[in-house]
């Protein structure tokens, strides 16, 4: 079976030398270009660094079938048919074996899901650029190119194979549905999962990520937690951070203003303007540090940026909204500690939360470094990592909605604190858990009694009559039950 790589590559497009970071396929026979090309297009509209692995690694699993069921290729239609099953089958029969060597193990509707999603977006982009003269003189393709065209030739000429239909005809457009889809998930409720729980904060705060040996790492994890659990940021919204981004509130002079910008169009801090009159963050990190924005790394200096609603669309900002405000106060005073360390030591970047350890001090502060210490935060006051128990760094984000939704606030406000694009993105945030709906059910229960002109039927009076075809034997009903007392 052929091999193929997923490598992270710095690509050079043109003379001005600006380098651009994306995840590449590398084959036995080079780069697999038509991906590539691909990716720099993503890029250019702002695709994560996340989407960006996703379309590899569904690339790879598409061109390894391809490898492993050669005699498909006569017959497009179920060659494709069939390697959709497949990524929700697995590949391993009912002996254990697999003649085609793939072994693939059936993975979660929602992963095959994005697998579909990921080859639409890449079928359809090369279809549609072989639609129009090529500004490129033809070469003979790989093998693997030639795959890789031969579905986006498929897509094309089918209009049903993993993508849109283009056909802008209303009658092609009714009568035409996808030959292949996403299975449907279920509808799941995520109300008892995430937030964390309010009642272990104090500890975890105090003991827990206030616990480690260094006091510099102990106060700056203290400040990322704040950040997160009273200013509902994400990890990597506070990791953007930028020393020149905390100023004390003209309103609340002892309270924190924190402001995150967009890591590439944000406003550079302290009026900066670049040679060509550029004032953006992207351009400040180029000019005076020689760096390029985190959300462009493909290194563990990576952070992405998931949020679309800033509060200022002129500087490209969110705010943080403490909630409650005493949270803001607080982060105000640790500030002030955490900058008296910060100063001793020499960094060339802007960002305000860094590395203390001896290898890599004065470096940016990593998402994975900070996920190492919040797990061993938990391990000190006993607790361990738990996603569906609100023991991780997004529970605090969810604690933080669940906190908005119970003080009554209006929707619109949470959005607002929330950041979010939609009333509908919220939802996962403030939905009641399963211990709020069984408190509200036994005060509405006891509410409902009191209204009743009658008190309700025990559990013995409501047996008494009726379960004979159930229960013949009288076990647990009638009169007087055998087993019951």
């Amino acid at each position: 079976m052929a091999s193929f790589v997923k490598v992270k590559a710095t690509v050079i497009e043109d003379d001005t030398g600006i380098k651009t970071e994306i995840p590449i396929i590398l084959t036995d026979q080079g780069e697999l270009s038509p991906v590539t090309d691909f990716l720099l297009h993503a890029d250019l509209e702002g695709k994560s660094r996340t989407w960006m692995n996703r379309v590899i690694n569904a690339t790879q699993l598409l061109m390894q079938y391809m490898d492993s069921n050669k005699s498909g290729f006569t017959d497009p239609e179920q060659l494709f048919n069939t390697f959709a099953k497949r990524i929700y089958t697995g590949t391993i029969g009912e002996d254990g074996l697999d003649p085609s060597g793939l072994y693939w193990i059936p993975n979660s509707n929602q992963s095959n899901n994005q697998i579909i999603s990921a080859l639409t977006a890449l079928t359809d982009w090369l279809a549609n650029k072989q639609k129009v003269k090529s500004m490129n003189p033809l070469i003979k393709a790989s093998p693997y190119i030639q795959r890789l065209n031969y579905a986006a030739w498929y897509r094309r000429k089918q209009h049903d194979f993993l993508g849109h239909i283009e056909d802008k005809s209303a009658n092609q457009i009714i009568n035409n549905v996808r030959s292949i889809k996403g299975r449907k998930i279920s509808a799941t409720s995520d109300g008892d999962a995430y937030a964390f729980n309010e009642r272990d904060f104090a500890r975890f705060y105090r003991e827990g990520m206030g616990g480690a040996n260094d006091p510099r790492v102990a106060l700056r994890d203290k400040l990322c937690l704040l950040l997160m659990h009273g200013g509902g940021l994400r990890i990597s919204e506070a990791l953007s951070l930028w020393v020149t981004d905390v100023f004390e509130n003209p309103d609340e002079p002892d309270s924190a203003l924190v402001r995150v910008y967009h890591p590439e169009f944000g406003k550079a801090p302290e009026n900066w303007r670049g040679r060509n009159g550029n004032t953006t963050r992207a351009a400040y990190l180029k000019e005076k540090h020689a760096l390029i924005p985190r959300k462009q790394m493909q290194n563990t200096q990576y952070l992405g940026w998931k949020s679309t609603i800033v509060d200022n669309k002129n500087e490209m900002y969110i705010q943080v909204h403490w909630f409650p405000k005493v949270y803001g106060k607080l982060f105000m005073v640790l500030w002030k500690d955490y900058l008296k360390y910060l100063v001793s030591i020499e960094r060339d970047h802007p960002y305000a939360f860094i590395a203390f350890s001896k290898n890599s001090q004065g470096n940016p502060y990593t998402q994975s470094a900070f996920n190492d210490n919040y797990k061993n935060g938990l391990q000190r006051i006993g607790l361990e990592p738990n996603k569906s128990l609100g023991f991780d760094p997004h529970g605090h984000r969810h604690a933080y909605g669940r906190r908005l939704e119970k003080a009554g606030l209006d929707p619109l406000i949470i959005k607002k604190c929330l950041h979010h694009s939609s009333l509908e993105a919220q939802t996962v945030y403030t939905d009641p858990n399963l211990s709020d709906v069984s408190n509200k059910l036994e005060i509405a229960t006891k509410k409902l009694n009191r209204l009743e002109e009658k008190p309700s039927l025990a559990w013995e009076e409501l047996v008494k009559y009726g379960f004979e075809d159930i229960d013949p034997e009288g076990y647990f009903s009638g009169s007087n039950p055998k087993l019951r007392k």
